[in-house]
């Protein structure tokens, strides 16, 4: 089930925040994560987030910043359960684009957000950790022309 995220869910999702960051992401430090911790803590309740309720429990959640994915994350014992696509479908329900940054050394991210129709618009790098990134699109309706063409 999918909800709007709820001020005492801060907690579950910032434990999932924290440990799938430091997972997804080992060319960068824990401790880049864990000093960006309580600012994220603290900006998150601003930004529009839904949670993935499994068995009574959060075991994921996206965040939206106008149409900006801030992030997608899903506990690893909950992972290739579709729970992601369902929340990236509650987000693309909404909207009619979507965009996301995501680091070019984050295979597993790159291949999920392009088998969900995303494609990389362009290459910068990020300064708070010297990192390549993508800017990665979908577009509702340049995806249903891509999509009506090939059949």
């Amino acid at each position: 089930m999918i909800r709007k995220f709820e001020k005492n869910d801060i907690d579950s999702v910032m434990q999932i925040w924290k440990d799938e960051n430091i997972k997804a992401h080992e060319f960068i430090s824990k401790e880049f994560w864990e000093s960006n911790y309580n600012n994220v803590k603290e900006s998150l309740p601003n930004a529009e987030i839904y949670v993935y309720i499994l068995e009574e429990k959060i075991v994921g959640f996206i965040g939206l910043n106008n149409n900006y994915i801030e992030g997608i994350f899903v506990g690893t014992n909950n992972q290739c359960k579709g729970i992601g696509s369902s929340l990236l479908d509650k987000a693309k329900e909404k909207r009619n684009s979507l965009t996301l940054k995501v680091y070019q050394k984050n295979k597993n991210a790159i291949n999920f957000y392009r088998k969900n129709d995303f494609v990389i618009e362009n290459k910068d790098i990020d300064e708070s950790t010297n990192e390549i990134e993508y800017t990665m699109i979908w577009n509702k309706f340049l995806y249903h022309e891509w999509k009506d063409k090939k059949i």
